[in-house]
């Protein structure tokens, strides 16, 4: 990949398509800013990498939920014991229109 020219021009599509309103004298000083976070990143094209493997993932991913185990339930009494909003045996919710 060669080297990407910043000028302010660039600046101000990058602008635009953020729908961000910037002035010119930010523009200017954005310029500098984003060509050295672009030369920075560009040290990333030096590296040889192709013997390494795709990494989707930096960490492994696994199901960290319970499997589904059969096991005894609350009383409707008990479920209800802590707990001022109850009605008839239930949960009271807020009313919804």
């Amino acid at each position: 990949m060669g080297k990407v020219k910043v000028d302010a021009d660039l600046i101000f599509k990058v602008a635009r398509n953020a729908r961000l309103n910037i002035s010119e004298k930010e523009a200017r000083e954005f310029v500098p800013q984003i060509q050295d976070v672009l030369d920075s990143f560009s040290s990333l094209d030096k590296l040889d990498v192709s013997k390494a493997k795709p990494s989707f993932h930096p960490i492994e991913m696994k199901n960290v939920m319970r499997e589904d185990r059969k096991g005894s339930c609350l009383a409707q009494e008990d479920a209800l014991s802590n707990t001022h909003h109850r009605k008839k045996g239930y949960f009271k919710g807020p009313k919804i229109v």
